[in-house]
């Protein structure tokens, strides 16, 4: 067989954590079986899908590495396609012209309420073969009446419903606009679709998405129904618990393989093993692995794996990633130290790139105010002596490197007789503006020369000034 998935997001906002999972349970099922994974956008909904929610979908999906082999396919250009099945479906008896009014169908669902039946239409019009006066039809699909529908569902095993419980669906509206579950048939048709995997919110649908298929003289695509993603109060997912756009994430600062990895962990296991590369991602997936049970979204444990990224992914890459967010700050990275080198010096300290970022301004830009507590503490009369001795020492040093560098604090502190920590802090704040920073040796090395004793002249005018 050969396996061909599918993502088919609405273009009605932005990538979110939920559609992103799906988007990679899609991929790694393609990508471990040697299929096609393929990119479909269903932007039937024309008032609320936009042009800025098909970009974001799209940047989403670049951002996390998830390389689609065939589309963008976009709905709306297959209309004449919809129409075409349609009118076979009509043709062959499967479907039929409803006429009836809206309130008319208000009515009977009151009375279904009122008798504390499911609401549902009751296929009056299923046998009506005259046009109805004024009235613009639907299109509705003739749903068998008896036996049952079922599949073998990829997560949650079989899965059954009696025909009996479903209603003749719409698939036109009156203005000849297919309605969604009717593209969907059509695109898996057309597209070869064999496996599906989307949210459970679908299993209503995918009984009703069968018969049509059926009816086609079509085999169903395999399914498999992936629960849904809950936050920490046991509600379903929102906004208040970090269901934003995927790309918000990269704004905060995440890389794009902490996410990965965590969507993969939210609802499918390999054992106990919680880190893993793509590569393992793609050897390990097995759909029948997903959990039956919600997934809880929990963004400590999110944050925790993007650290472990950012300690031990290479610099280079952290890097990459590094660069745009300096960007973001008006910092242009050539104008300092290599950012390799700032990921090395401050990954440890760091839990997101936004931290990082900000943490490092100082090797790139000067800085317009000491931090008031650092500033207090350490930049005092008492530290003047010690200021201007590495001032000196700093001053003649030849080769600007990390065990040059270390050499001259340690001769300082002996020579004045003080503990390296005493002479270091109120370099620290002098350099840096603060009293956190990487070792003092990495500090001075990244900072270069000429910042270094412009910074720690500027602060011994700081503490005469305080005199006055």
């Amino acid at each position: 067989m050969t396996h061909r998935t599918r993502f088919a997001p609405s273009p009605t906002g932005h990538l979110h954590i939920g559609g992103a999972r799906t988007a990679l349970f899609s991929w790694l099922y393609a990508r471990k079986h040697g299929g096609t994974f393929i990119l479909r956008i269903e932007d039937t909904d024309l008032e609320r899908s936009t042009v800025e929610s098909v970009n974001a979908i799209l940047e989403g999906m670049t951002w996390l590495g998830l390389e689609y082999d065939e589309g963008p396919f976009y709905q709306t250009h297959r209309f004449d396609r919809y129409r075409e099945v349609m009118e076979q479906l009509l043709k062959e008896g499967h479907a039929y012209r409803c006429y009836c009014t809206k309130e008319e169908l208000d009515e009977l669902r009151a009375g279904q309420m009122e008798r504390k039946e499911k609401p549902r239409y009751d296929g009056r019009c299923r046998h009506r073969s005259e046009p109805r006066p004024g009235v613009l039809p639907v299109i509705r699909f003739r749903n068998p009446t008896e036996g049952e529908v079922a599949w073998d569902d990829l997560v949650r095993g079989r899965i059954a419903f009696q025909n009996s419980e479903l209603d003749d669906l719409i698939i036109a509206r009156s203005d000849g606009t297919p309605t969604y579950n009717f593209t969907v048939v059509v695109d898996d048709l057309d597209m070869k679709i064999s496996h599906v995997i989307r949210g459970d919110d679908h299993v209503n649908n995918t009984p009703r998405q069968i018969n049509i298929l059926k009816a086609l003289g079509v085999e169903p695509p395999r399914y498999g129904h992936v629960p849904m993603i809950l936050g920490a109060d046991g509600a379903r997912l929102s906004k208040r618990h970090g269901a934003v756009s995927v790309m918000q994430y990269r704004d905060e600062g995440y890389l794009p393989e902490a996410l990965l990895n965590y969507l993969v962990r939210l609802g499918w296991s390999h054992g106990d093993q919680e880190i893993f590369s793509v590569d393992e991602m793609i050897e390990y997936f097995d759909a029948n692995a997903i959990n039956h049970s919600a997934a809880t979204f929990n963004p400590d444990k999110l944050l925790w794996l993007n650290h472990h990224y950012l300690m031990h992914s290479d610099p280079a890459h952290v890097a990459h990633h590094l660069r745009w967010h300096l960007g973001r700050l008006d910092i242009d990275p050539t104008e300092g130290p290599d950012p390799v080198d700032v990921v090395v010096a401050q990954r440890e300290r760091c839990k997101t790139l936004v931290e990082m970022a900000q943490a490092s301004r100082f090797f790139y830009r000067d800085f317009d105010d000491y931090d008031p507590k650092s500033a207090q503490k350490y930049l005092t009369a008492a530290s003047v002596p010690a200021l201007e001795s590495l001032r000196r020492h700093l001053a003649v040093v030849q080769s600007w490197e990390k065990e040059s560098l270390h050499t001259v604090l340690v001769a300082t502190g002996e020579e004045m007789g003080l503990k390296l920590g005493v002479v270091a802090q109120p370099l620290r704040v002098a350099v840096a503006g603060t009293a956190v920073s990487p070792p003092m040796d990495v500090t001075l090395h990244l900072l270069g020369q000429l910042r270094t004793l412009n910074r720690i002249d500027r602060a011994l005018q700081y503490i005469e000034a305080k005199k006055d």
